[in-house]
């Protein structure tokens, strides 16, 4: 086991170091090509934040794992509204002023709901696969028009502030490439060690994506939602959050259905798909300021932070009981 955990580690580590190779280098390419500093934001940089979860999934389902591949999503979904945005809000809390996130947020609460519908079957069918994906597509498509048309979103200085340094097209692609090939190599050595990991411990790879895979290829979000946060860059901070969650449940879950179909594994529709439901219904009615700026304040912060340590608590019940 010790191999195991090891790979892990190493998998983890190089997992978000080559992530942030490849959003830097997309978004400077992007940046050359004289695309929006509002649209790399939104669509490329959005993308570039799901890339692990994306990555672990295919290999996972490949590998035979669909169950850690669901899990991941699932789970990092949770671990994005419940421990990153719970603890940054309470350590500073959030204003939400940007027009595309109070449409964003509806449209993660919808797609939750179809995902329910999805799963009413207790199955993953290659047609949920599909319709999964074209709904990514759509999304993206729509959130490059918002970008093209909404420049003075107050998320649109907050994105040029963040890109990278200028630097030139061939170094940009060669990072672009480089991070790609290594997250592609520390994807695969991740679910390696967590597939294993599953098997020693004798519990499901779907509890091992709920709570390893999940909350490790969430640390990149939690780093920069409390950095963006301190910057006072407050609609990113809850932006990347909401578009990751966006890409995860479309992105990310479609790939076990398309790669691996089949029955859902024990616990989904009845433990796991409630608590995600319920976590963004939460997150909608906390941030989405209805007569106003969306506002988290420390006490919502704290009621988040309460429920992932509540369901954690439950996936621990429910590991130990099997």
């Amino acid at each position: 086991m010790l191999y195991d955990i090891l790979a892990i580690l190493v998998g983890f580590s190089l997992l978000i170091w080559s992530a942030d190779l490849f959003v830097n280098g997309a978004s400077a390419v992007a940046r050359n090509l004289g695309i929006s500093p509002l649209l790399i934001g939104l669509v490329i940089v959005g993308f570039g934040t799901s890339a692990p979860e994306m990555l672990v999934a295919v290999f996972a389902s490949v590998d035979g794992s669909p169950g850690l591949a669901i899990g991941n999503a699932l789970g990092s979904n949770i671990t994005n509204i419940a421990l990153v945005l719970g603890v940054t809000a309470l350590i500073v809390p959030l204003h939400v002023h940007s027009g595309i996130i109070k449409r964003e947020m509806p449209i993660l609460t919808g797609i939750m709901l179809i995902v329910l519908l999805m799963f009413l079957d207790q199955s993953l069918s290659r047609i949920d696969g599909i319709i999964l994906l074209l709904g990514l597509f759509v999304v993206m498509g729509w959130l490059s028009k918002q970008a093209m048309k909404e420049t003075a979103d107050p998320m649109s200085q907050e994105f040029a502030d963040e890109l990278p340094a200028a630097m030139s097209t061939a170094k940009a692609s060669l990072l672009l490439t480089s991070g790609l090939l290594v997250l592609l190599g520390s994807s695969k050595l991740l679910v390696w060690g967590a597939s294993n990991i599953a098997i020693e411990l004798g519990v499901s790879d779907l509890i091992i994506g709920l709570t390893i895979v999940a909350i490790g290829t969430s640390l990149p979000e939690l780093a920069a939602t409390i950095m963006s946060a301190y910057k006072k860059e407050h609609d990113i901070a809850l932006g990347n959050i909401i578009g990751s969650n966006i890409f995860n449940m479309l992105g990310v879950m479609a790939f076990p259905a398309l790669i691996a179909p089949g029955a859902l594994p024990q616990g989904v529709l009845e433990r796991d798909l409630p608590w995600t439901i319920g976590l963004t219904l939460l997150l909608f009615i906390f941030a989405y300021g209805f007569k106003s700026a969306g506002y988290l304040s420390r006490f919502k912060g704290g009621i988040f932070l309460i429920c992932f340590i509540a369901y954690e608590t439950v996936l621990y019940l429910s590991a130990t009981a099997a």
